[in-house]
């Protein structure tokens, strides 16, 4: 079985999010979507709402599982005997980043990382940029699924 596992915040989920969600859902049999806990991060949506808008999301697809993890993802990924993890990527900035934890990942557990080019129509959109317009109380709507958009 292809198990794979996309770990983030989704503090909120974005359409960006969205779209890596789709298109890595026809080369696995079954995706994780793994929501990470940091207790020393300020999120601006609880684990639970973060769970929540994806499960509304997503959760009609029999193969997508939403599962909350805390510590290193890699241990969460043996843990679920992922086969591997999925990233997005927006821009050579993120490749930089990703590299390298993709290289150290697979060095300590042999767990491969599927790289996926965000669509151009959402290589703008990340997390930090949605919470900053919802904390200021601009239109947000084109940016998110409707699950966060109906949330607020």
């Amino acid at each position: 079985m292809k198990r794979f596992v996309f770990p983030g915040s989704f503090d909120p989920i974005t359409l960006g999010h969205q779209d890596i969600i789709k298109r890595a859902l026809p080369l696995c049999d079954e995706l994780i979507i793994a929501v990470g806990e940091n207790s020393d991060k300020k999120y601006l949506y609880t684990l639970e709402e973060r769970m929540d808008f994806i499960q509304k999301t997503h959760g009609h697809d029999s193969k997508v599982k939403v599962l909350s993890f805390q510590g290193l993802t890699i241990e969460f990924c043996k843990s679920v005997e992922a086969s591997a993890l999925i990233r997005g990527l927006r821009n050579p900035a993120d490749f930089e980043f990703e590299k390298n934890i993709a290289q150290m990942n697979r060095r300590l557990s042999g767990i491969e990382t599927l790289f996926l080019l965000t669509a151009a129509d959402y290589a703008y959109i990340s997390s930090s940029i949605v919470r900053e317009i919802i904390h200021h109380k601009g239109d947000y709507s084109s940016l998110v699924p409707d699950a966060v958009k109906n949330s607020r």
